[in-house]
């Protein structure tokens, strides 16, 4: 089992933000700026090649509770990063958002 799988069973503590019955929102253990969260589905999909018919409901309840979520935390305006594969730095093989703000990241994305 996965670690992202581990923390939605309660295996492993987390923050958590918010939960419902298909996503996981928690704080990040390594925030790279005031704001940083992890958004994940309930259900083990290893990363953004995997996303077919029959499990991309829960990529989109992700995507309409994100501003939610932001709003939350006291952010308006952030960015959403995924990555995907090695080479793009995806360390976790279990799809996730990261939600970063509370800062100015300007235009840059590297």
């Amino acid at each position: 089992m996965c670690i992202f799988c581990e923390i939605i069973e309660g295996n492993i503590p987390s923050t958590k933000v918010y939960e419902d019955d298909k996503i996981l929102a928690f704080k990040d253990i390594n925030p790279v700026a005031p704001v940083h969260i992890v958004v994940v589905p309930k259900i083990h999909i290893e990363g953004a090649n995997d996303v077919s018919a029959d499990n991309s409901s829960y990529i989109a309840s992700i995507f309409e509770k994100i501003p939610e979520i932001a709003k939350s935390q006291g952010i308006d305006s952030y960015r959403i990063i995924n990555n995907c594969g090695e080479d793009a730095g995806q360390t976790v093989k279990h799809i996730h958002f990261h939600i970063i703000g509370g800062v100015n990241m300007g235009e840059k994305l590297l």
